[in-house]
This record gives structure tokens, sequence and C-alpha cells, in this order.
């Protein structure tokens, strides 16, 4: 492939499918044979998901066979979580997901080496700033509308998992499930809500009322944090979100005593 391109190779992979067999490390001499320029590693593997911590222990083994250069990935939150995994494991650089669409301004916080308090008037135009851009992509007409409606919905099943530092007397870790707390403001106790209206509610500001009916069901709802059940939903051993047996049955029981009343 990369002899079709000038452009760079590179892949992302995680450690294995089952966390019991991991063999991303006997990939990395193939790879590089292929001529791949880099390679990601994310310290899990697919079925674990995001229930345990990253394991750079297994990301500094691939780096240690120096036969590809290598960037970890996996809970990098915080700025200190950046230099202290990068130097753990001598990868070159580090990949961050989930930590940017909780809180975008951690790679301010990596450059400068400090924690940053952001208000939540300023977490408000960030999303101000999205939606404009959803509007110049997709349009302003009623599909666009809703197309930047639903990202920004979905980005929100990350947004409201931020606490501010300057609120927590420790900060939480990656798969922790933050803790309720009421916000310095109005805005910023509305901003850490759990409840989809409520995310609902912070887009109308930007895009008008939603249209009668109007549902949402995120899909990564509880995919960071161990299996819980919530609203019906909990997330099995791959990591997918399915109704609960609880709330299954709950269906069926509702279903007969509906049945037995009609008749």
């Amino acid at each position: 492939m990369y002899a079709m391109t000038d452009k760079p190779i590179t892949v992302k992979m995680r450690m294995g499918y089952y966390h019991t067999h991991s063999n991303a490390i006997n990939l990395v001499e193939m790879l590089r044979n292929d001529g791949v320029s880099y390679i990601t590693v994310h310290g899990r593997s697919r079925q674990q998901r995001y229930r345990r911590e990253a394991n750079w222990d297994y990301i500094a083994q691939c780096q240690a066979q120096e036969k590809v250069p290598i960037i970890g990935s996996g809970d990098v939150y915080y700025w200190q979580d950046y230099y202290t995994f990068k130097k753990k494991s001598n990868v070159s650089t580090c990949m961050i997901g989930r930590g940017a669409l909780i809180k975008p301004w951690i790679f301010q916080e990596i450059k400068e080496q400090r924690d940053i308090d952001i208000s939540s008037s300023e977490r408000l135009e960030i999303f101000k700033k999205y939606v404009n851009y959803g509007l110049l992509h997709w349009g302003s007409d009623n599909v666009g509308v809703e197309n930047t409606r639903r990202f920004l919905l979905e980005w929100m099943a990350f947004t409201h998992r931020y606490v501010p530092v300057g609120i927590l007397e420790r900060p939480i870790a990656m798969n922790e499930k933050p803790p309720d707390y009421i916000g310095r403001n109005d805005l910023e106790t509305l901003l850490q809500s759990r409840n989809v209206n409520d995310w609902i509610k912070i887009t109308e500001l930007m895009l008008g009322k939603v249209r009668d009916g109007f549902d949402f069901v995120p899909k990564h709802k509880a995919s960071s944090y161990a299996p819980q059940v919530g609203d019906g939903f909990i997330m099995n051993e791959l990591g997918e979100i399915v109704k609960s047996k609880l709330s299954q049955q709950a269906s069926v029981l509702g279903k007969r005593h509906h049945s037995m009343i009609s008749t």
C-alpha cells in the first residue's frame, strides 16, 4: 500500500480482541515490514472496553521492540497523564480520545503544563462555535439543524462528565463515574446534568425548539464506566448498549398487565 501513495501509512489498534490474549505486539513486526510509518496502540482489548485502566506497561513492551515508532493511547485526561505515560512507556507521543471529547482544552493544558479552570460561559461558547461549524457544513435548513443537533447531543454524552478542577478535592480518573455536584452557577450545574432532556434544552438555546416527539438515546451511554443499569439500559460484555433484563421483564409484565385490562 505504501508504494501507491506518498502519504504516511499509519495503523491504530488495541492490544487484542480478548483481554486474556493480547497479540498487538506480534503485529508490530509485520506492519513494519509492510512500510507502516507509525502505529498507535490503545492499551485495552476490544472485549474489556473502558472498564479497566489502560495498560501502559503493554504499550511500553510494544515500544521496546524499536521496530517502528509507537504512539500510546488510553486514559490521557490530565496534562500530567500525558507526560507521565509518555515517559513511562518511552513512546513517541500520545493520542488523546475521550479526554479531548470531555474537555477540548486539554491540548492547551498539555502545552502550558497547567490545569485550566474553564468557566461555564466559556464552555457554552465552545458549543456555539461547534453549532456554527455544523450549520456551515450541513446547511441551515431543517436537515442541517437536526444533523447539527444530533452530533452535538452525542458530544454532550462526553462533555457532561467534566468536573471543574475548582470543585473537586481530588482529580477523578477517566473511568470513574463523575459525582453529582452543584455548580458555581446555574449554567455550570446544567452542563453537568446526566439527564438527556437537559442536554436537549441546551441545544435549544442555539438551534431552537425540537420537534414534537423528539427523542435521543446516546450511542456511548455508560460505555466508559463499569456496567450499570440506567434508564433501562446496560452495557454487555462487548461494550454494546442493550436493554437490561430487568427492563425487558418489566416491559413484558407491562404488556401482560395491559392485555389483562383490555380483556
